[in-house]
C-alpha cells in the first residue's frame, strides 16, 4: 500500500486538475497519483538513458572499449562478430 502525502495547490491549479480528473472519470487523488506515477517512470527511463550514455562514452574513450565495440559490431548491420558462438545468443556456444 502506498503512503499518503499532502500537497498545497492554489485554487486555479486545483480547479484545472479536478476538471481534468472529471473528464477522465476519476477522482482528483487518482488523477494526481496517475500523474505522479507516470512522471516517476519517465524520470527513471531518463536516468537509465543518461547512465547508459555515460557508460557508452566511458567505454568509447578507452582502447579496450573501442576494441569491444569494433569486435561486437552494431545490431542489424551484419558486421563480423554477430552470431559467433558466445556472442549474444543464449546457449550459442553450448553443444
Amino acid at each position: 500500500m502506498g503512503v499518503p502525502i499532502s500537497i498545497r495547490l492554489n485554487d486555479d491549479v486545483r480547479a484545472e486538475l479536478e476538471a481534468e480528473a472529471s473528464l477522465r472519470g476519476v477522482g482528483l487523488a487518482t488523477y494526481l497519483r496517475d500523474l505522479a506515477t507516470e512522471a516517476a517512470r519517465a524520470a527513471r527511463r531518463e536516468r537509465i538513458r543518461r547512465d547508459s550514455a555515460a557508460v557508452g562514452e566511458r567505454a568509447a574513450a578507452s582502447v579496450e572499449g573501442r576494441a569491444f565495440y569494433a569486435d561486437w559490431g552494431t545490431p542489424g548491420r551484419g558486421k563480423p562478430g554477430r552470431g559467433k558462438p558466445g556472442r549474444g545468443k543464449p546457449g550459442a556456444d553450448a553443444g
